[in-house]
C-alpha cells in the first residue's frame, strides 16, 4: 500500500522541516500552503515536498479537503505542521498497512505539550485523532476550527501516540485563543446560537473547573494551572464574541 502525507501550512518555518523528516518514508509529502511569507515552502521543497499553493484561507476543514485531492496514494496520513512522527509509530503504520485488517481509518493517540510541557492530563491525553485513512474513504468537516475526519468505514485503533507541539509560549496561546475563539464564534453565530454575558462568563468558569478538577489539570503542574486558565479564556472570549456579533446582525 502507499501512502501520502498531506499538510496545511501557512507561516510555519519554525516547526515544518521536524513534520516532515519524520514521514520521509513516506511515499509522497503534500504541503498545500496559504501564501506563507516565512520560507516555510522553502524548507518543504528541499525535504523533497511537493508544493501546492492557495491564495485564500477558508478554513482548516475546507482547507484540509483542498489538500487530500493532490493525495495520489493508497492511504494517506494527514497532519500538522506543528505534529510529528516517531519511529515507533511509523513502525506500526507500515504493520498495519502490510496486513488485512478491514477498516477503513485508524485513530491514534496524540501527546501534546505546552509551553514545554507535555501534557499526561487537562484533557489532552489520549486525545485520540483519526489521521490514517484510506484515500477516497473519509472526509474533512467543513468547519472553520476543530474540523474532524467523517469516515465512511470502521475505525481501528493505533498505539503508539503522534507528538504534537500544540503551544510553545503564551505569545502563541493568546494569539490562538483570539483567533479560535473568533472562529468558533462564527460557527456558532452560522448555527444560530445566542449567548448572553452571563453566559460566557459561565462558559468561561465551567471550563476552568472542568479542565483543572475534572480533567485533573493540577496534576500537570504549573502548566496544568495556565492552560486551564488559558482555555478558560478561550471559552469566555468565544462566547462574548458570539454574544456581539449576534448583536449587530439584529
Amino acid at each position: 500500500m502507499t501512502l501520502s502525507v498531506v499538510v496545511i501550512t501557512k507561516n510555519e518555518a519554525d516547526v515544518i522541516g521536524r513534520c516532515l523528516e519524520s514521514v520521509a518514508w513516506a511515499d509522497e509529502s503534500i504541503v498545500l500552503d496559504s501564501a506563507s511569507e516565512d520560507g516555510t515552502t522553502d524548507i518543504a521543497r528541499r525535504l523533497g515536498a511537493k508544493i501546492e499553493t492557495t491564495a485564500d484561507w477558508p478554513g482548516f476543514g475546507p482547507q484540509k479537503n483542498r489538500a487530500l485531492a493532490f493525495a495520489a496514494g493508497d492511504w494517506v496520513l494527514s497532519l500538522d505542521a506543528d505534529e510529528w512522527v516517531t519511529p515507533e509509530l511509523h513502525a506500526e503504520i507500515e504493520r498495519v498497512l502490510a496486513a488485512p485488517h478491514g477498516n477503513a481509518a485508524f485513530k491514534m493517540p496524540r501527546l501534546s505539550s505546552y509551553c514545554g510541557r507535555f501534557m499526561r492530563h487537562s484533557g489532552w491525553w489520549p486525545d485520540h485523532v483519526t489521521r490514517l485513512f484510506q484515500r477516497g474513504a473519509a472526509r474533512f468537516s467543513d468547519d472553520l476550527v476543530h474540523e474532524r475526519l467523517m469516515v465512511g468505514g470502521t475505525v481501528g485503533t493505533l498505539r503508539e501516540p503522534l507528538l504534537h507541539e500544540a503551544i510553545r509560549d503564551l505569545d502563541e496561546a493568546l494569539a490562538k485563543m483570539n483567533a479560535y475563539s473568533t472562529a468558533s464564534a462564527l460557527m456558532q453565530l452560522d448555527r444560530g446560537r445566542k449567548t448572553s454575558l452571563a453566559g460566557a462568563v459561565w462558559h468561561g468558569a465551567w471550563t476552568f473547573f472542568r479542565t483543572y478538577v475534572l480533567r485533573a489539570g493540577f496534576l500537570d503542574g504549573r502548566e496544568g494551572f495556565m492552560l486551564a486558565v488559558s482555555n478558560a479564556e478561550g471559552a469566555y472570549y468565544r462566547y462574548l464574541k458570539l454574544m456581539l456579533l449576534a448583536e449587530k446582525s439584529k
